[in-house]
């Protein structure tokens, strides 16, 4: 398949704009690679990887910063790592990936743009370690069956429960995505995923756009601009994926 220019340039800013806010991209990539016409046995698997590389980026440079709390960490990975493995093994008919996947996008698309809970920063408590554990794996089995790293739902709940603030959720949700994203596509292997020569170029440009979003967004951008930047990418990539 020939590949434009216009897409390699769709897929850096995706990168770009997901990692400064501590995402790894894999929904704003499903979309891109949709309308390309992408095989789905080439896209899940493919979209994991790019959020591995993405997601790694944006840790190392928020945990720099100084925003990563292991205690908010571990409580959602015990459960999710093992779910993401199970849900990775799993085939989901493409149309009904697509709009599941462009609803799900919705709830934190509201969140961000502040509708549910305004003032979201100004409270922070601690998760309660059986609810931590509950939506842990369930969101980690939704991110392995949808190919997602599951940052989408999981930064949405630490926001509305008041667990973490923007930037906290950004280092908490990067490194969550990353070993759900590793989990989910271990469960791709066991069903015949291959990682060959075509991924690699896909993996340099995610590379370039990761670095320079993840730069931005634990250095240079402020909360309410990463919100925004955010509910953006977001709202796009439900519109695009829904109506596919």
């Amino acid at each position: 398949m020939e590949i434009s220019f216009a897409f390699y340039f769709f897929l850096l800013l995706i990168a770009c704009m997901y990692s400064c806010v501590g995402h790894g991209g894999a929904s704003g990539y499903i979309a891109l690679m949709s309308i390309y016409a992408f095989s789905p046995d080439f896209i899940k698997p493919a979209a994991l990887l790019l959020n591995i590389v993405v997601s790694m980026l944006a840790f190392v440079q928020f945990y720099r910063a100084g925003y990563f709390k292991w205690e908010l960490f571990y409580p959602f990975a015990l459960a999710s790592v093992p779910a993401a493995f199970l849900g990775g093994t799993l085939m989901v008919d493409e149309d009904v990936f697509h709009v599941i996947l462009g609803l799900l996008l919705i709830f934190p698309i509201l969140n961000l743009l502040g509708l549910f809970n305004p003032g979201i920063e100004s409270v922070q408590r601690k998760p309660p370690l059986v609810w931590a554990f509950v939506a842990g794996g369930l969101i980690g089995f939704l991110s392995g069956v949808m190919g997602v790293g599951g940052g989408i739902l999981l930064s949405p709940l630490l926001l509305l429960a008041r667990w973490a603030n923007v930037k906290e959720t950004a280092a908490i949700s990067a490194l969550y995505i990353f070993v759900n994203s590793v989990a989910g596509l271990l469960g791709h292997t066991v069903v015949g995923f291959i990682l060959d020569g075509s991924y690699f170029v896909l993996i340099t440009v995610v590379l370039l756009g990761g670095l320079a979003g993840a730069y931005m967004g634990s250095f240079k951008l402020n909360s309410l601009i990463l919100k925004r930047v955010l509910a953006a990418v977001l709202l796009v990539a439900s519109v695009k994926l829904v109506m596919l």
